[in-house]
């Protein structure tokens, strides 16, 4: 049998060691905001199945199929952040005018909202604005950072 408890030594001999550390960092320097992927997700989810969950499907069905599309269109853009978040980070100012639109989109999607309908998109619209703000300012940071750290490289 062979022996394999000896130590095979660290890598810091190793020619490549700085390119690796800083690739390490950069991989694993664009999960800044893994806590905001879900939520993300959870808004998303609840946009979509909001006018089934609070009824407004018959009176507001113009609305209802509004929230579906837009529910959708957030799941799929926190699907990205999870699976691709740096490029898809860059993205969440398009999220901010997302629920930007989700606040101002009773009065011109729908016809003639109740309280329960403008409340809901208003909580909704303001949550993925958050979280979309969120998503933009790890997406700065993190672009600082690498430029900071391609500039370390060089010296």
């Amino acid at each position: 049998m062979a022996d394999v408890s000896h130590s095979r030594g660290d890598l810091s001999g190793h020619p490549d060691v700085q390119e690796m550390r800083v690739r390490y960092a950069r991989v694993l320097g664009g999960r800044d905001v893994a806590l905001v992927d879900g939520p993300v997700f959870l808004v998303g989810l609840y946009c979509a199945v909001s006018p089934w969950i609070l009824h407004f499907t018959l009176n507001q069905p113009a609305l209802a199929v509004h929230n579906l599309i837009m529910g959708v269109a957030i799941v799929v853009m926190a699907l990205g952040f999870t699976a691709n978040p740096s490029r898809m980070y860059g993205l969440s100012w398009a999220m901010c005018a997302m629920g930007i639109w989700l606040i101002i989109a009773p009065w011109i999607v729908g016809t003639s909202p109740d309280a329960g309908v403008i409340v809901n998109n208003a909580v909704i619209g303001g949550l993925t604005c958050l979280l979309g703000l969120v998503c933009a300012a790890a997406a700065m940071r993190s672009g600082r950072k690498d430029r900071r750290e391609e500039m370390a490289g060089r010296m």
